[in-house]
């Protein structure tokens, strides 16, 4: 759920650059939004988990062994806590006085915030050592990212120069003439779902569908906007099988990335109609 407004996402970068808003400005669109969707889940989760019969008391040895081997390492939780506040306040001042591309001041900000963290806590030449072997490694270990976001490129550019967009762009813009612009706005989560399922990331369906999203043609707020693609965006993460979240967790289950795409599946559809009845109350809002 963070996905959805976390400074360090891609997409959120993403979708910031398309439709023009600043990353402060939409945070109390999308965080009530993160804040469902974590509820959701506890709630889906708690209900199969019943169902499954799998809450067994452990033994009381192993509560205790629990606990003794946490009590050491509550401050940890509340430094990493204070470290993303303090990180999110810093990009929202930087944003706000320099008018560069969000995520080049987030890609700009990141190590630097986290060498002054690093010194704060007395781990200055422990950063530097993994900074040293995080840029020996990453090539590596980001070559499918890599691979992903060139053959992404190539296809957008190669879309542009085949004057496709134009066609896309039209075809777009007579749906929404014809639906209307709050119709279409409610339905925008689905397109990069759907698409997600042939492949493609939210992030090349949004640049395909972005020219022909211009809020001030189509009377559409550029926050809502922003809160539809973003939603449509996360939800294919969580399905789609081709995506790299969903990949990372089939090598973690050991099982194929359909059948993980399977398990949010229920999840997914409930969270994507929450996300509608919200757009449309946001949509009422503006009226």
């Amino acid at each position: 759920m963070p996905l959805i407004w976390a400074p360090v996402t891609p997409i959120v970068g993403i979708v910031i650059g398309m439709t023009g808003v600043s990353w402060l400005s939409m945070l109390p669109y999308v965080v009530p939004l993160s804040l469902l969707g974590l509820g959701l889940d506890w709630y889906i989760g708690s209900r199969r988990a019943k169902r499954a019969n799998i809450h067994q008391i452990p033994p009381l040895n192993e509560i205790s062994m629990t606990i003794d081997e946490r009590e050491p390492h509550p401050g940890k939780v509340y430094q990493i806590f204070l470290a993303i506040f303090i990180f999110n306040i810093a990009i929202s001042i930087v944003e706000s006085q320099f008018h560069y591309s969000f995520i080049i001041l987030v890609a700009l900000l990141v190590i630097p915030f986290a060498f002054c963290w690093s010194v704060l806590l007395k781990k200055r030449k422990e950063f530097g050592f993994h900074l040293k072997e995080h840029f020996q490694l990453f090539s590596t270990s980001m070559k499918d990212q890599f691979f992903i976001y060139l053959a992404a490129g190539f296809f957008i550019s190669a879309i542009n120069v085949s004057d496709t967009n134009e066609l896309l762009n039209s075809v777009i813009l007579q749906l929404v003439n014809t639906i209307g612009s709050g119709v279409f706005l409610i339905l925008l989560p689905l397109i990069p779902l759907a698409f997600a399922f042939f492949g493609l990331h939210p992030a090349v369906t949004l640049a395909l569908v972005a020219e022909a999203l211009n809020p001030d043609i189509i009377g559409i707020s550029p926050h809502i906007l922003t809160v539809a693609m973003l939603a449509g965006a996360v939800s294919a993460f969580l399905v789609g099988p081709y995506n790299a979240t969903i990949g990372l967790m089939s090598n973690i289950t050991k099982v194929s990335s359909y059948k993980v795409s399977n398990w949010n599946l229920s999840f997914t559809c409930v969270y994507i109609a929450c996300v509608m009845l919200y757009l449309l109350f946001l949509e009422l809002l503006t009226i």
